[in-house]
């Protein structure tokens, strides 16, 4: 029979101070409804990719480099060159390896690592039950109700935590006594009622020491997958509003009472083999030599990107930038805006594009026309500081109306899903939807519904504030004068159907949603008459003539949707043929890389067809971000790689703005280059799984099947195209136009943002006024001459 003690007793702290540090090697999930590119690496950020490589190897049996025959392969076809491996070589500390060395390396594959054990993988090797696999799958049946938002038809209380719901339903649970763990409900009502205690009581069972307990946290966090991953997002939201969130710990402590119920069951198999595992965990980990050597490859793969990337930087634009601008189009820094702008310049060159954040910095919290949802139109790195709605006064009826159809239509779509009244509504109501499942089969089908009211501040800012956040604005876009007749401010979105990771198309600077309230919003406060008054009394003069308007760029098919919102009809008429030619040229160079898109037409369809698993590739393919005046970069085919962010170095006085970029667009930028690579390298870890399998659970994640931790990531279908990656896994780029003293100083002022320099986890270089990659930042305010190009290297 197990048994455990009772105690009040307050966890011991220094075991707390390490447990703590696994909860922070873990990064966030946001759900499903606002999912965000997250960088899965946000815990280990402090450390170069050599010891990344060697900690993951041991806490998660991953590693975090692409195969070696991948590097082989690039070798072979030139993508990396002698001088990109001798380049590296010179870049890393002392490694008893030269050239052809280095090359012979890559002719075989490494061993597949091995993880620390746990109490559950032990208990599997001994009594030969799947004990890893019962521990995954009771977690996954308790935390998908303890975590739901709206799903499940009775999800669990919890008011008191999740320690405390853990307990009330694992004392009901026979199925782990059926497969073996006698007494196991026993043994949790026995457990203390605080999760402090129970922490304490576990830390002394399983005798892990101090120096390992940290390890072992990451460990077992590791075997929850998406579910501490989750509870991760919440602490990060709490500790953003000043206060604090225990459910990533006490999902630790649930994880540990489980290891602690193994050990007391199966204690005489077990009790020396857990012996000889907690010394591992004792061990301070440390690169090997082939850790360090792949982490040397993986470098020399990025000098090879860089050298072709300062190559297309360096070439004579294909057309010249327009001198005289007749109007103006602001576009979110998203990749997929590259090619968009593009393409729009050679079909118009009478317009002028800008690069900017597409929340176009208003960190607004808003609620759509005929919704109760809040939905967070912000970097997830911030607060928001305004709140916003659609509809204006007078308009109370109609929206009471249209929130009285949302309810009905979520009481309908839970009488859909529930456990028993599914079945009945597949007999009684499936024929009626036979239509519109030809009619999507057959990409037919249209959304219905007209565009949303204008949204507007609630409550209205203050005369004060509205005139200062439009200077803010104006400022960090570098989009002080020269202003046009017509300037455009565009946030994207994308247009799918029947996908649980719609809102990851959409804009990551906007929380997971698209950027038209932004875009709008903007427009509103920039058109306002007593706002251009104020920004003149300031020294930034808008010309009367000029006209702000919102519009929405959605990425799936490459249209543009322009709010008017009082814009005179002959201002929009000639820009919307600029924009559908744009769209056109932008579909037809996407289609190449889309599988079964034979031209544009298949690829405006694709987000309208309900069995489509790739309507776009998103972001896949990132390598860059460049901050500069678009003169640098316009008419250069970057393929829709490059994060691009208007910057005239020259406008920003005090390098405020340059801060601002570093420490927001930039970070956010990482977050996606650096999701994208270890979906791409560690999909099995940090990848979203095949949307064949998915299943939606809670409303908050997907399965992959129908049980254990939800899966964090990017779907396989969206970095892999069936035959061949479609994300070049390189680590982000990051061009600079300004002073190196300048980015150095503000480097010095944000650690997190140094050390993601530092530890090479992005690189940075200043780009001169020709377009050349001339300097190198090498760490510690220091910077190296270069000239990277196709033939060159520093």
């Amino acid at each position: 029979m197990l048994h455990a003690r009772h105690g009040g007793e307050l966890a011991d702290l220094s075991m707390i101070a390490e447990a703590e540090r696994s909860l922070d090697a873990i990064p966030p999930l946001w759900p499903l409804a606002s999912s965000v590119a997250v960088n899965p690496f946000l815990g280990q950020l402090g450390e170069p990719l050599e010891m990344a490589l060697a900690r993951m190897e041991r806490v998660a049996g991953v590693r975090l480099t692409m195969p070696r025959r991948w590097y082989a392969q690039r070798i072979a076809d030139g993508r990396i060159n002698d001088a990109d491996l001798s380049a590296a070589l010179d870049r890393s500390g002392p490694l008893d390896v030269d050239l052809a060395m280095l090359k012979q390396s890559t002719a075989v594959d490494r061993d597949p690592p091995v993880a620390f054990s746990t109490v559950a993988d032990l208990a599997a090797q001994v009594v030969k039950t799947d004990w890893p696999g019962i521990v995954e799958d009771r977690m996954g049946t308790w935390a998908s109700a303890f975590f739901d938002e709206g799903q499940a038809m009775w999800p669990l209380p919890r008011a008191r935590g999740a320690y405390a719901s853990w307990r009330e339903q694992a004392q009901h649970d026979l199925t782990p006594e059926i497969l073996g763990l006698r007494g196991f409900a026993r043994f949790v009502a026995d457990l203390p009622d605080e999760a402090g205690a129970a922490f304490n009581l576990a830390a002394a069972r399983l005798g892990v020491g101090q120096a390992g307990f940290a390890a072992y946290g990451h460990r077992l966090l590791v075997t929850l997958g998406g579910w501490a991953q989750l509870a991760r997002q919440r602490r990060w939201q709490a500790e953003l509003g000043g206060a604090s969130d225990r459910t990533q710990f006490e999902l630790l402590v649930v994880r540990m009472m489980w290891e602690v119920a193994l050990l007391e069951r199966f204690a005489d198999p077990l009790e020396d083999h857990w012996a000889a595992a907690r010394m591992d965990y004792d061990q301070p980990i440390a690169p090997s030599e082939a850790d360090r050597l792949d982490a040397l490859l993986q470098d020399a793969a990025e000098i090879g990107g860089q050298r072709r990337l300062g190559a297309t930087l360096g070439n004579e634009p294909a057309a010249p930038a327009s001198a005289a601008a007749k109007w103006q189009a602001a576009f979110c820094i998203d990749v997929r805006s590259e090619r968009f702008r593009r393409a729009l310049e050679v079909a118009d060159p009478t317009v002028r594009t800008l690069g900017f954040a597409g929340f176009f910095g208003l960190r607004a919290a808003h609620r759509r026309f005929g919704s109760d949802v809040v939905e967070q139109h912000l970097p997830v790195l911030l607060s928001p500081t305004v709140s916003s709605r659609s509809g204006g006064p007078g308009e109370e009826a109609r929206e009471l109306d249209d929130r009285t159809r949302a309810r009905a239509a979520r009481a309908w779509g839970r009488f859909k899903l529930a456990a028993v009244s599914s079945f009945a509504f597949v007999e009684a109501a499936g024929p009626m939807y036979v239509a519109k499942l030809v009619r999507d089969a057959l990409g037919l089908s249209h959304r219905s519904g007209g565009v949303e009211p204008a949204p507007r501040f609630d409550p209205p800012l203050s005369s004060a504030d509205r005139i200062a956040t439009a200077e803010a604005v104006l400022r960090a876009m570098s989009l002080t004068s020269d202003f046009a007749s017509l300037v455009l401010l565009v946030g994207h979105g994308a247009g799918v159907t029947n996908n649980p990771h719609a809102s990851g198309l959409h804009c990551g600077a906007c929380g997971g949603y698209a950027g038209d309230v932004n875009a709008r919003l903007l427009a509103g406060l920039l058109n306002d008459p007593d706002v251009r008054l104020g920004l003149a009394e300031r020294g930034l003069v808008v010309p009367a003539a000029t006209r702000f308007v919102g519009a929405l760029h959605d990425t799936t098919s490459d249209r543009v949707t322009i709010f008017a919102d009082g814009a005179k009809p002959e201002q929009i008429g000639p820009i919307e043929l600029s924009l559908t030619a744009a769209g056109r040229a932008t579909r037809g160079e996407r289609a190449a890389s889309l599988p079964r898109a034979r031209n544009e037409t298949m690829v405006a369809r694709r987000g309208k067809d309900w069995a489509e698993v790739r309507p776009e590739w998103g972001l896949a393919g990132c390598q860059a971000f460049i901050a500069a005046p678009r003169t640098r970069t316009a008419g250069r085919n970057l393929a829709g790689r490059a994060f691009l962010h208007d910057y005239d170095w020259q406008d920003d006085e005090g390098f405020s703005t340059l801060e601002l970029i570093l420490t927001a667009p930039v970070v956010v930028a990482s977050w996606i280059s650096l999701q994208y690579y270890g979906s791409t390298v560690v999909p099995a870890l940090f990848g979203g799984g095949n949307k064949l399998l998915h299943n939606v659970v809670g409303g908050v994640g997907v399965l992959e099947g129908n049980g254990g931790p939800i899966r964090a990531g990017l779907p396989w279908q969206s970095v892999h195209d069936g035959h061949d990656f479609v994300h070049d896994p390189l680590r982000l780029t990051v061009c600079i136009e300004a002073p190196g003293d300048a980015i150095s100083a503000i480097l010095e002022r944000h650690d997190g943002v140094r050390a993601l320099f530092e530890n090479r986890w992005l690189s940075l270089f200043i780009l001169d006024e020709r377009g050349t990659l001339s300097s190198r930042y090498t760490g510690a305010g220091n910077w190296q001459a270069c000239a990277l190009g196709e033939s060159g290297h520093e």
